[in-house]
């Protein structure tokens, strides 16, 4: 059974009377528990793809369904909310609020729920230990490497326990060691902690990382 099903879907953005096309009829399943690159060329639609599986952006044409619900027909609010509960995103620039700490950072998700105070510090907590920084959480982010940034923005991403995982570029603003560390870190929350992982790169090396490889070219699927 497959948790996520992406079914002939197109997308096209209007440009005045100008019909731009990014996605042409694209169809594939993933199964709960998987690992999928997505690698492409610049503009080749990668982001795009990934923002209408996270249910940030809608599809033109066909239906797009995660763990039974066919988010494609959702209205914004609806889309607001299974997000929420559904969606941990990771993305290239970490996103963090330079006011809040590594530990307020991660709570804002949780904010919204029903948690009580002590269940949002335990969740938190219990976050930022997965990711290896139990001994962060007072720190702001202009005072964490990249590297740890992008650790606090996994934590974030992961302490609603989403459905599924989305990364975008998530090695792509770090050097070469902090990258092999946020790679092993998304390796090991797909195999121990069964994370769904979808993850757009251009880099092979982190390709490498996924079980599964599907390559975009000017919206095109392979």
């Amino acid at each position: 059974m497959s948790l996520v099903s992406v079914q002939n879907i197109s997308k096209s953005y209007w440009r005045d009377s100008q019909e731009i096309r990014v996605l042409t009829n694209i169809s594939f399943d993933i199964a709960e528990g998987d690992f999928l690159g997505l690698m492409g060329p610049s503009g080749s639609g990668k982001t795009t793809l990934l923002n209408l599986i996270a249910g940030i952006d809608k599809p033109t044409k066909g239906s797009i369904t995660v763990s039974s619900t066919d988010i494609s027909k959702l209205n914004e609010s609806e889309l607001a909310k299974w997000r929420a509960r559904h969606i941990g995103f990771v993305f290239q620039f970490y996103n963090l609020m330079p006011v809040l700490t590594a530990f307020e950072n991660v709570e804002l998700p949780l904010l919204l729920s029903k948690l009580s105070k002590k269940e949002r510090r335990e969740h938190v907590e219990f976050a930022l230990q997965i990711v290896g920084l139990g001994d962060r959480v007072h720190h702001y982010p202009k005072q964490l490497s990249g590297g740890q940034e992008q650790r606090v923005a996994i934590a974030r991403a992961i302490v609603t326990d989403p459905t599924v995982l989305v990364a975008d570029e998530p090695t792509g603003d770090l050097d070469k060691v902090s990258a092999e560390e946020i790679l092993k870190l998304l390796e090991r929350l797909n195999t121990e902690f069964k994370k769904t992982i979808i993850m757009v790169t251009h880099d092979p090396r982190a390709a490498e990382r996924a079980h599964k490889i599907r390559h975009l070219d000017k919206g095109e699927l392979s």
